[in-house]
């Protein structure tokens, strides 16, 4: 519930999470919705409308653009069923010490724990697989799944938000998000090296960056970039697989700075060390198509001959 500030101090109530430089105060905050016998986390509820929202929208792109949208029938089961392994094991592996005492913990993803590299690195692994062994172009296919993934990750990182996650290091700006204390998760602050504390009637909260908040907006702008690209200046299968990697790369860089959850390699954070890996694969991309080096050949004989195909 959503009240103002004057309300909460007629009625000595706190608020859960607040945005209190836009005059936005949430109280009774809840992370998980009762159905029966069944609780479900908002977390995966959210996740899944991002899934599902992407899948409408890369297929009426394929249509749009001649591909047989069937075929992300089967792209969408292998971008979540590999997607959220790759994501999961990506989590627990660079949260070892964490899990190895707490093993029965591993498949309990209903809390958080989904890491984007681990989910983009094994569903992207997966479905090249299927595209060679269907014969199919498989950097046309990742062009439009990168572009699905983009929105999706735009939208679950709202997921985010109910669990009171991924933010950073205290701020006062514009869109400052404070929250309660008793509710995060000490994993979440581990790292900080700037967590100020605010005590108001009694109840203590700390005051940060949202920077779910900022990737997602971030996220939402290089989608439309994207889709910009594909329909207005898209120049060679791959181009958008390439700007997706170094535009995310770059966003997720900068948003990892920030953060106070990274997952860690030594002083590193396991996400920056990625984040740039990504980068410079997309510009390799990019040289491979302009200096029109393998595979970027092999893959348009394919193409070529999968057009001639459809015209006979």
């Amino acid at each position: 519930m959503v009240a103002t500030i004057s309300q909460l101090a007629s009625t000595k109530v706190g608020y859960d999470i607040a945005f209190p430089n836009l005059g936005i105060f949430i109280t009774n905050l809840r992370n998980t919705i009762t159905i029966g016998n069944f609780t479900i986390a908002y977390y995966g509820i959210i996740i899944a409308i991002g899934m599902l929202i992407s899948f409408t929208v890369v297929s009426k792109l394929a249509k749009k653009i001649g591909i047989d949208d069937d075929i992300f029938y089967d792209i969408f089961i292998i971008v979540i069923v590999f997607g959220i392994i790759g994501a999961r094991a990506y989590y627990v592996i660079f949260r070892w010490d964490y899990y190895q005492i707490r093993p029965y913990e591993i498949l309990d993803v209903r809390a958080g724990g989904l890491a984007v590299f681990g989910g983009i690195i094994l569903a992207g692994a997966a479905i090249v697989a299927y595209c060679i062994w269907k014969k199919i172009n498989f950097l046309k296919i990742l062009d439009l799944t990168m572009i699905g993934v983009t929105l999706g990750q735009a939208i679950g990182r709202y997921g985010n938000f109910f669990n009171m996650e991924a933010f950073g290091e205290y701020t006062n700006n514009l869109l400052a998000m404070r929250m309660r204390t008793m509710y995060l998760d000490p994993a979440s602050i581990t790292f900080t090296q700037s967590i100020n504390t605010i005590t108001e009637n009694g109840i203590e909260y700390i005051q940060a960056h949202p920077t779910f908040l900022y990737e997602s907006t971030l996220n939402l702008i290089l989608f439309a970039a994207l889709i910009y690209i594909l329909l207005k200046k898209h120049k060679f299968d791959g181009q958008i697989l390439a700007t997706y990697l170094i535009g995310y790369g770059v966003i997720r860089f900068f948003v990892e700075m920030l953060r106070t959850d990274s997952l860690m390699m030594g002083n590193l954070k396991v996400s920056q060390i990625v984040a740039v890996i990504c980068v410079l694969a997309g510009i390799v991309i990019y040289v491979l198509h302009y200096k029109k080096i393998e595979p970027f050949k092999k893959v348009a004989k394919i193409s070529k001959s999968m057009k001639k195909k459809k015209e006979v």
